[in-house]
């Protein structure tokens, strides 16, 4: 499908890579294609950055069909863009789709609009240590009507966000996690396994409660019994017993992380002893009594991997280790960022290169409004 480009006129100010934070700053232009039930997806187009005309009366407004993904452009040291794993995020945007009976893009349409977009806005890319441009695809229902019932009409949009550390510090920043005993992110047969805006919204009330007792982030169990860890609100969570690392098996309540399955692959590659199991609040009391819990760490788009150094439980406040982040996390870390800056061999086959426009003569013919 062609992509036609109309490049703003008015450019914006690049803010300094020392202010950057998370999400609040975006790139000039963004991507957007349509579909319709008549003509499937069509009108694949870059336009400059800018609202978007949606009815009252749009399906996604009333009855939640949205979906999203998040995933990076580094730019290496010899100045080229490469991004991370994208047709994994495609690919889990594509399948997770039909859960909310969505139709998705083609893998092919994503990945050559998030191509084209990060090679118009590649001046976008910050280049210091801990940053990137974070590309957001979103995908959800247009259709004007009010009736339960799939929406026949959708759009697909990528954003682009220049982007300093998750948690506003470089390196492996460490956290202080709440466990919760009571509320629930997802129950099995739901939404949690694909990234649908509604297990975000589900997550709001306890991670809010979470930070005012001045907890980072949320620890979800299990919807039955609450005794089964499961995944924190924006991670997948990763504990170190002895020196085994285990992580919580993939569930239809469970995100298929990319960052996880990446760790897993890392951790495997260097040796580590690794397990994907069932793990219980039981099992981490326990460990943590007889000394035996060595690190825990969540892994994610955001914040790649972040060390936790205090697990509150109810009324009990467990301290992680020595309290400080542990070595395996550092490792995986400086493992894992080294690939995605280009300072690492990429034996895994992970970074795409983005070619330049000057390099797509098709696209670049198709480009108008130039200044």
């Amino acid at each position: 499908m062609a992509i036609t480009i109309a490049q703003s006129k008015n450019p914006r100010s690049k803010v300094p890579e020392a202010s950057l934070g998370w999400g609040k700053h975006f790139t000039d232009h963004m991507f957007i294609a349509d579909y319709d039930r008549d003509h499937g997806w069509h009108n694949a187009r870059i336009l400059p950055y800018g609202p978007l005309s949606l009815e009252p009366a749009a399906a996604v407004l009333h009855y939640g069909q949205a979906m999203f993904e998040g995933l990076k452009a580094f730019a290496r040291p010899d100045g080229r863009v490469q991004l991370f794993r994208p047709e994994r995020h495609c690919q889990r945007m594509h399948d997770g789709a039909p859960r909310l009976c969505m139709e998705p893009p083609p893998i092919a349409l994503m990945m050559e609009g998030i191509q084209t977009l990060v090679a118009l806005d590649s001046a976008w890319v910050p280049r210091g240590p801990g940053t990137a441009l974070y590309l957001r695809p979103t995908l959800f229902a247009t259709e004007r009507f009010l009736g339960v019932r799939p929406a026949n009409a959708y759009i697909f949009v990528v954003i682009a966000s220049p982007v300093g550390t998750y948690f506003g510090t470089q390196g492996v920043r460490p956290v202080k996690i709440w466990v919760e005993t009571k509320e629930i992110r997802a129950a099995r047969g739901g939404l949690g396994a694909i990234k649908a805006g509604a297990n975000y919204a589900a997550s709001l009330h306890a991670a809010h409660a979470a930070k005012q007792a001045g907890y980072d982030q949320v620890l979800w169990l299990d919807a039955r019994d609450h005794e089964t860890i499961e995944e924190v609100g924006t991670m997948n969570l990763f504990v170190r017993i002895e020196d085994t690392l285990v992580t919580p098996p993939l569930s239809d309540s469970i995100l298929s992380g990319v960052t996880r399955d990446s760790i897993l692959t890392l951790a495997r590659d260097l040796g580590f002893k690794v397990q994907e199991r069932p793990l219980s609040v039981k099992e981490l009391r326990a460990a943590n009594k007889a000394g035996t819990l060595r690190e825990v760490f969540g892994t994610g788009t955001a914040a790649i991997i972040t060390p936790v150094v205090e697990l509150a439980i109810d009324a009990d406040r467990l301290t992680v280790g020595d309290g400080k982040p542990g070595a395996m996390a550092h490792q995986l870390f400086e493992e894992l960022t080294g690939i995605q800056r280009g300072t690492k061999t990429d034996k895994f086959g992970w970074m795409f290169p983005v070619e330049p426009l000057s390099a797509r003569p098709a696209l670049v013919s198709a480009i108008s409004g130039t200044r």
